[in-house]
């Protein structure tokens, strides 16, 4: 499992079309979410607790270092994440869980997180003011 934590002043996702936001949040993370064919439970379980336990966000002092608090989490799920380009210009996604088997471990990992939601394999746009900027790769 793959996370693309952005530290964000605001962040939210709509289906693309819609007119309103299918989600959106305030000051906090935007993670977008990869589920590989291996990963299960334990890794959703891990990841959430790593992305909640965070310190990215500047104390009294300016540095980083403090946790999520009451900050807010989106989560978009992206499999691309997986895409695997080096070979040929292509990306290959044979790495990426099929839907099925991904979107429980994405619905898990959003409520472990207490995220805010898009729409699991929606094709969505997502609008976000990265704070920082303060980006991360997470693997569990």
């Amino acid at each position: 499992m793959r996370a693309l934590v952005q530290r964000v002043s605001r962040a939210s996702v709509r289906v693309a079309g819609a007119s309103e936001p299918t989600s959106a949040i305030g000051p906090g993370l935007l993670v977008l979410l990869g589920v590989s064919r291996e990963d299960g439970p334990a890794e959703a379980e891990r990841l959430a607790a790593k992305v909640r336990a965070l310190r990215v966000f500047s104390d009294g002092e300016g540095n980083m270092n403090e946790p999520l608090g009451d900050r807010e989490i989106l989560c978009v799920s992206q499999f691309t994440l997986y895409g695997d380009a080096r070979r040929g210009n292509r990306p290959s996604f044979v790495a990426a869980a099929p839907g099925r088997e991904a979107e429980p471990l994405y619905e898990l990992f959003c409520g472990l997180a207490g995220a805010e939601r898009g729409v699991f394999g929606a094709h969505m746009e997502v609008e976000l003011v990265n704070d920082g900027p303060v980006t991360l790769l997470l693997e569990a």
